[in-house]
């Protein structure tokens, strides 16, 4: 077992597509129309990321829900699919992973992940694969324990039974901060196979600018849990920090890190990663004229947005929005946008999760409306299978 230290001496920056809500009074998410563009000092940093012949994706989008997947579950969060068919879904709440059979939507209980303590905001959060699944079986699960946030690896058994099939909890990394709110969770192996994990605050607004403190931070770490080799700070594990609450990281196909934010009050965030940047919680929300602050991509009233997870699709991140209920379409030119974004879905489905890549112009969509915080209808929580443009 290893075991990350739990102080830390450095802030690492990713380029991630990350998701985050914005959160009010303790509460998931907040928002408004979106401000659209990025400032001129995030579009000068666009303009140089992006070759001037890279692809632009159309103004305007589209969003068709094909078909209800699956419905029933409890307080899903993360969703990881699975290499020759399933998804597998965590229960914030009971602690669980099921995977789901996207054809038919039967549901099997793999078991239970020990030492899951729910409350609040916390419990079982992001599920990864690793890199090597095909022949290692291991799934990577963010955590809230009775002590901290932490990421286990686990070996799946499908020859077992039901209920069974999770092997004994490997702990890989520990010491996250943990609180009723902001606990960060998302997971995500990226293009380098290394792992990258969004933290929260825990509500102590201080850390985010702490380097020595691992919440509010993007981390990056090795498949067994020590800092990434080539992280901006030597022997630690942050990548970027000054952030408030990480919800959503995604990779666009150029392989730049984006990630979502929640906001307080005012702004919720979509922030493309730079090794070892500062995006400026607490002192800056949204967009800030100090320098030494990198400025989002996109912008959100909070009670339009709420992001959580978040996902790259024909061109444009897609960002899953809790208080906001909408589903975000954010159309990119290199690491800014192309042109303002675009809500689908309003208030249809209820408060939105997680989003993920299903591949080409496909999208599998989680509802998130028994958190505590949503009003169910029958059938909920589900996931939804999108083609989008």
């Amino acid at each position: 077992m290893i075991v990350q230290r739990r102080v830390v001496t450095s802030v690492l920056a990713a380029g991630t597509l990350l998701l985050t809500a914005g959160c009010s009074s303790g509460a998931e998410g907040s928002g408004q129309e979106p401000s659209g563009a990025a400032s001129d000092r995030t579009s000068a940093a666009a303009s140089a990321a992006g070759p001037a012949a890279e692809e632009t994706p159309p103004a305007k989008g589209s969003v068709k829900v094909l078909r209800t997947v699956a419905e029933g579950l409890k307080t899903p969060w993360g969703l990881a699919p699975v290499p020759g068919g399933g998804l597998l879904v965590s229960s914030r709440d009971e602690g669980t992973i099921t995977l789901v059979d996207e054809e038919t939507g039967k549901k099997t209980e793999l078991g239970e992940v020990p030492g899951v303590s729910p409350a609040g905001e916390g419990g079982l959060l992001g599920i990864a694969l690793s890199p090597d699944f095909a022949s290692d079986r291991m799934i990577y699960a963010y955590f809230t324990s009775a002590s901290d946030n932490r990421i286990v690896r686990m070996l799946y058994d499908p020859a077992k039974p039901a209920g069974e099939q999770l092997g004994a909890p490997d702990t890989v990394f520990k010491g996250i901060p943990k609180g009723m709110i902001h606990n960060g969770g998302r997971i995500a192996f990226g293009p380098d196979r290394m792992l990258y994990a969004g933290t929260g605050e825990s509500g102590d607004r201080g850390l985010s600018q702490d380097r020595k403190s691992l919440g509010g931070k993007i981390l990056r770490l090795t498949p067994e849990g020590e800092p990434a080799p080539g992280n901006p700070f030597p022997d630690s594990p942050v990548y970027s920090y000054g952030h408030r609450n990480v919800q959503g990281l995604a990779w666009d196909a150029k392989q730049r890190l984006f990630a979502s934010e929640f906001g307080q009050d005012t702004w919720d965030e979509l922030n493309a990663i730079k090794p070892g940047a500062d995006y400026g919680w607490p002192d800056a929300e949204g967009r800030s004229s100090d320098p030494k602050y990198r400025n989002p991509v996109a912008q959100w009233h909070t009670d339009d947005a709420s992001p959580s997870g978040i996902a790259y699709a024909q061109g444009s991140v897609w960002m899953a929005g809790l208080k906001g209920q909408r589903l975000w379409r954010v159309p990119l030119k290199g690491t800014g946008t192309s042109a303002a974004p675009q809500a689908f879905l309003a208030g249809t489905y209820g408060r939105l999760r997680t989003v993920v890549s299903a591949g080409g112009d496909k999208l599998w969509l989680v509802t998130s409306n028994t958190d505590g915080r949503g009003d169910p209808k029958p059938g909920d929580d589900r996931i939804l299978e999108l083609e989008v443009s």
